[in-house]
């Protein structure tokens, strides 16, 4: 996520000796590789939002590995480069496109609670903690799900060993990387929070100031520790030293004793790390034009709340309507997707998901005549029942859309075979919990804030709340799309609860609006989650058409910028197209093997 400015090799003295960790020197002499939001070609792609991570999946793809193999590489990259968002201190979801056998499978690498928790994991003397207290917190941290991802993926559809695929990210974090406005800006964003903890302090704050743009970034305690797991595989972060260092700043979170700030323990164990396993698991999929499209089922919401939207918009020619139309309807789709997630989707190993109902086109027809082309819906809206449906009725109380962190990072990868990868990975917040372990260079997660705190209204039944090695509700949502059995798109984003609308805005403007994918990326978006109000990016609070749906009752807030999408495109003549954001968060990174033409 780091911006053009970045790439500019900046004139900087800086006085004083560096610190072994975080160390800042003078602008790196080694050029970076130029950032730009589309690319296409031949023998592969990579995007995602950064040059140096989607540089490192694009070595992997010229040397003869594949879209996994790339994705793990890239993937890691992001660890050293977008600390905030990513890396082995948090988890995700990894949608794969097996190019044999013509199927689509997934990992479920998402953070689990320890085995202690309970439903009141976020009360105290039965009220919920404030959410800054639970996400600045040992309380907040699951247990890591990347590092298992990346093995559990390469072990089924990988062709090179993890330590391999980890050794340009631990150069990156080794030599340093360019630090640009944005990745200062995130960093005084949680300025506060670091400082409260020395080994964060100590990295993220080198020399107890913001890092200078235009000066290189180094984490030499991460590239140790990505050389340890090389050596002795994803395991040693759930088994072992590396285990014993995270449980015990859960534990005993390292703050500094001057510290006014309140910082809650956790319970985590080393037996909670040992009895970690991703899910491999069936994808959600629905019907949409002709298409096939796949995503997360549970524990993520992404795919069934995209796929119910999908299905409702089915219904509807959003190429012929004006913008506004367009909008409405979208919008609607959104709410009422929304107030069937909250009611319906939690972890389906701890609750009864009636995923296959949800995503069916007979459930949407009957929430789908809700929508009144002329009048906007209230929110928040009441759910539906999937399992007994009711044309155009609710089945129980309405409930306000929990809060979510917006932070996530998301790559797609495609390769000369014809596999592709979507994977949308996280640390939670902007930071994450803001604990660093110590010596080892990684931030853990605030991953279990995305439970509810508590029931989100007195009465009604809360899937999400927390429970002993629960998965959390996810809104990420990487996607692939097929047509005739092979694949045509993938993509995905972060933003919390924002990732659905974003993936859902992109999907219909390229796909029913014509929009070229780096076109529908870039479109200025609106998010509704069953919410009294929407949120617009200023491109549509400042346009006309915000008036036009005001007219039908749509009630607006501004948000300066909803997510920050990646994907890659199959074109009809065989080229890969990749594409990202061309502003959003410094604007992202798209890159292919073979620019010029060349299979």
């Amino acid at each position: 996520m780091r911006g053009p400015a970045a790439r500019q090799l900046a004139l900087v003295a800086l006085a004083g000796a560096l610190v072994s960790t975080g160390a800042v020197a003078p602008p790196s002499q080694t050029a970076t590789p130029p950032k730009v939001p589309v690319a296409s070609g031949y023998g592969g792609a990579v995007a995602s939002v950064d040059a140096d991570a989607s540089a490192a999946g694009i070595a992997v793809l010229r040397s003869g590995g594949n879209a996994v193999d790339a994705a793990v590489a890239t993937a890691a990259a992001l660890g050293v480069t977008e600390p905030y968002s990513a890396g082995i201190g948090g988890g995700g979801y990894f949608v794969y496109y097996d190019a044999r056998s013509g199927r689509v499978r997934t990992i479920d690498g998402r953070e689990t609670a320890p085995a202690t928790a309970t439903a009141s994991l976020f009360q105290e003397n039965g009220l919920p903690i404030p959410f800054a207290e639970g996400q600045t917190s040992g309380r907040g941290v699951g247990v890591p799900g990347t590092p298992a991802t990346w093995q559990s993926a390469l072990e089924s559809w990988g062709t090179r060993p993890l330590g391999q695929l980890l050794k340009p990210a631990e150069k990156l974090a080794r030599d340093g990387f360019t630090v640009d406005s944005t990745f200062r800006a995130q960093t005084a964003l949680n300025e506060a929070r670091f400082r409260d903890f020395p080994d964060t302090r100590k990295l993220f704050l080198p020399g107890g100031a913001l890092p200078v743009v235009g000066s290189t970034f180094k984490n030499p305690d991460l590239a140790a520790t990505y050389a340890e797991l090389g050596r002795k595989g994803a395991g040693a972060l759930y088994r072992g030293p590396l285990a014993e260092d995270i449980v015990r700043t859960v534990r005993t979170p390292p703050v500094d004793p001057a510290a006014t700030r309140v910082v809650r323990s956790g319970d985590l164990t080393t037996g909670d790390l040992r009895a970690y396993a991703t899910k491999r698991q069936d994808p959600t999929r629905v019907g949409y034009r002709g298409l096939d499209v796949y995503s997360m089922a549970p524990s993520s919401s992404g795919g069934t709340t995209v796929g119910e939207a999908l299905n409702i918009l089915e219904r509807s020619d959003l190429g012929s309507l004006t913008e506004a139309q367009y909008l409405h309807r979208f919008i609607e789709s959104s709410r009422i997707s929304f107030a069937d997630r909250g009611r319906w989707v939690g972890d389906p190993a701890a609750e009864d998901v009636p995923t296959k109902e949800l995503l069916s086109q007979r459930y949407a027809d009957t929430r789908g005549c809700l929508i009144d082309p002329a009048k906007a819906l209230t929110s928040p809206l009441a759910p539906g029942d999937p399992r007994n449906p009711v044309a155009c009725g609710g089945s129980g109380q309405a409930a306000p859309t929990t809060y979510e962190g917006e932070n996530t990072t998301h790559l797609t990868v495609a390769d000369r075979w014809g596999n592709v990868v979507s994977y949308t990975l996280t640390i939670e917040s902007t930071g994450g919990s803001a604990i660093t372990v110590p010596g080892r260079g990684f931030l853990l997660n605030n991953e279990l804030t995305d439970f509810s705190f508590a029931p989100a209204a007195p009465g009604v039944p809360d899937p999400n709340l927390p429970g002993p090695g629960k998965r959390p509700r996810s809104s990420m949502s990487p996607t692939i799309v097929l047509e005739d059995g092979r694949p045509v798109l993938a993509l995905g984003s972060p933003g919390g609860a924002t990732i659905i609308t974003t993936v859902l805005q992109t999907l219909t403007g390229h796909l029913d609006r014509g929009l070229p994918l780096v076109e529908a990326i870039a479109a200025p978006r609106a998010s509704q989650r069953n919410q009294t109000t929407t949120e617009l990016e200023p491109g549509l609070w400042n346009s006309p058409v915000r008036a036009e749906l005001e007219a039908l009752g749509q009630g607006f807030r501004q948000n300066p910028e909803i997510g920050a999408a990646t994907g890659v495109q199959r074109l009809p003549d065989g080229r890969w197209l990749a594409a990202a954001e061309t502003t959003r968060r410094g604007g992202g990174s798209a890159m292919v093997v073979h620019p010029h033409g060349k299979r």
